[in-house]
């Protein structure tokens, strides 16, 4: 990122998740979990999102674990950029 991304008030998200589709020319489907806690139960529950992600090289494959950042629009559904393979699938 560049040094003034630090100054800027509304950083932009990065979530982690694992790579589900990659069937997709420079497209890759990513499974974000996050664990919340019930507002009314308080008990802890997992929500997934399914994120579009502009994956440049084809590099990515199912199963891979990424981390991905939000970006500007890039197609109609897309709007996330890989920032870096955390894990390889094996």
């Amino acid at each position: 990122m560049a040094p003034d991304a630090q100054s800027r008030p509304n950083r932009r998200k990065v979530r982690e998740g694992v790579v589900v589709s990659d069937r997709m020319d420079k497209t890759v489907i990513v499974e974000a979990t996050e664990r919340v806690r019930h507002a009314r139960y308080d008990k802890t529950v997992q929500r997934t999102s399914r994120l579009t992600v502009h994956d440049a090289d084809n590099e990515l494959g199912v199963g891979d674990r990424v981390r991905v950042a939000e970006t500007r629009p890039l197609s109609k559904t897309k709007r996330w950029r890989l920032v870096e393979v955390v894990e390889r699938a094996k």
